[in-house]
């Protein structure tokens, strides 16, 4: 369940007129860890098994390839409130000690974060051992921008989409939150056992810290979006290896990190 109609008043200088409108739904949902809760997220209340699952990857709590088992509250007959995951003990990570304590809203990736020292991510610097032409990140671009249907119908939600080396859809995602569909996406992956074939992540709002970081973790080496990046976001990237592009759109882009990765550049 994505959408949901209101009425509404659209207005004008001249007139106003009565709508039904389609609006992204926002629910919230906490999800407990063997019965504790963990941490409270505002979502599209839609793949929340894929949401849960890129979400534990991302923060380092669970990295296994089993399936997990989940238990289902229902405030009502639709909407999930409470999702519990079941993992064995030997199989949490070191990011489950870092609990989040604070509700992690649709528009914040690092809310629950207590200290700075969790905003720090380890690991080897991504290599980009392929080139991709400017022409060809504008064709995934429209791929990702026709199949976004709750978009389509609300005007309210973001995208996210992963495609393989050879340019090929794996996986869409939408919610509110573009956090969350990111790691919907992920967790889709990890679900169908095609993470590793992960290399172009593309994004329908802004960039920022943790989207590269969740990046970097999946290790996708290229990062296009069709708004902004924050400096943080700058930042990480080229210390991580990742091509990072902001502003596609018009057929123009801003590569912000790792130029060389793109091909027939030219003169403006």
């Amino acid at each position: 369940m994505q959408i949901a109609s209101y009425e509404g008043v659209k207005v004008s200088l001249k007139n106003h007129t009565k709508i039904d409108d389609f609006l992204v739904i926002e629910a919230p949902l906490q999800i407990n860890i063997n019965g504790k809760p963990y941490t409270v997220v505002m979502r599209t209340p839609n793949d929340d098994f894929d949401l849960i699952r890129g979400l534990l990857y991302a923060e380092d709590i669970y990295k296994e390839t089993e399936p997990l088992t989940y238990t289902i509250k229902k405030e009502d007959a639709t909407i999930p409130s409470i999702i519990n995951v079941a993992i064995k003990k030997e199989d949490l990570r070191k990011g489950y000690l870092n609990k989040r304590t604070l509700l992690s809203v649709s528009s914040c990736g690092i809310c629950g974060k207590t200290k700075l020292q969790d905003l720090k991510v380890h690991g080897k610097s991504l290599e980009q051992n392929s080139l991709i032409s400017l022409d060809s990140l504008h064709k995934m671009y429209a791929v990702m921008a026709s199949l976004q249907e709750t978009f389509k119908k609300s005007g309210g939600s973001h995208a996210a989409a992963i495609f393989n080396k050879a340019q090929e859809l794996l996986t869409l995602k939408e919610d509110l939150g573009r956090h969350n569909a990111v790691d919907k996406t992920v967790g889709d992956l990890i679900r169908k056992n095609e993470l590793k074939n992960a290399h172009y992540l593309l994004v329908s709002g802004r960039v920022s810290y943790e989207i590269v970081t969740k990046a970097f973790i999946a290790k996708i080496g290229f990062i296009v979006a069709i708004s902004a990046c924050s400096s943080l976001a700058v930042d990480f990237a080229k210390e991580f290896g990742i091509c990072l592009i902001g502003f596609t759109r018009n057929q123009k882009m801003t590569i912000y990190a790792n130029p060389n990765a793109i091909t027939n550049l030219g003169n403006d």
